[in-house]
C-alpha cells in the first residue's frame, strides 16, 4: 500500500536545499538522495521536483552548473545550493 504523506508547505524546498548543501546534484540525483535519506519513505515525483527547482532558482537560493561531456553523452546540468542566499538551516556547516 502506497499511502501519501502530506508535508507542510516549504518542506520540499528545504529537503532539496539540504540535499544540495551536501553535494551538487542533478534533478534525478536530488530525488534519489531524498528517497535514500528517508529510507524510501519520501519519493519526489517529477511533477513536484522540477517546479520546486525552478522556484528555488528564481529566488536565488540555487545555482546551476554543468559537468561537461562524458563520452558521447551531452553535458549534464548540476545544481548547488547558493551558500550565501539559502536559508540558514540549509547551509553546509
Amino acid at each position: 500500500m502506497n499511502a501519501r504523506i502530506e508535508l507542510p508547505q516549504g518542506t520540499l524546498d528545504l529537503l532539496i536545499l539540504r540535499t544540495l548543501a551536501l553535494e551538487p546534484q542533478h534533478g534525478w540525483g536530488i530525488s534519489e538522495r531524498v528517497q535514500q535519506m528517508s529510507s524510501d519513505v519520501l519519493r519526489i515525483q517529477q511533477g513536484s521536483l522540477y517546479p520546486a527547482l525552478y522556484r528555488l532558482k528564481r529566488r536565488g537560493w540555487m545555482k546551476e552548473g554543468s559537468l561537461g561531456h562524458v563520452g558521447q553523452q551531452p553535458a549534464r546540468q548540476i545544481l548547488r545550493a547558493h551558500q550565501e542566499r539559502a536559508p540558514t538551516a540549509c547551509r553546509r556547516k
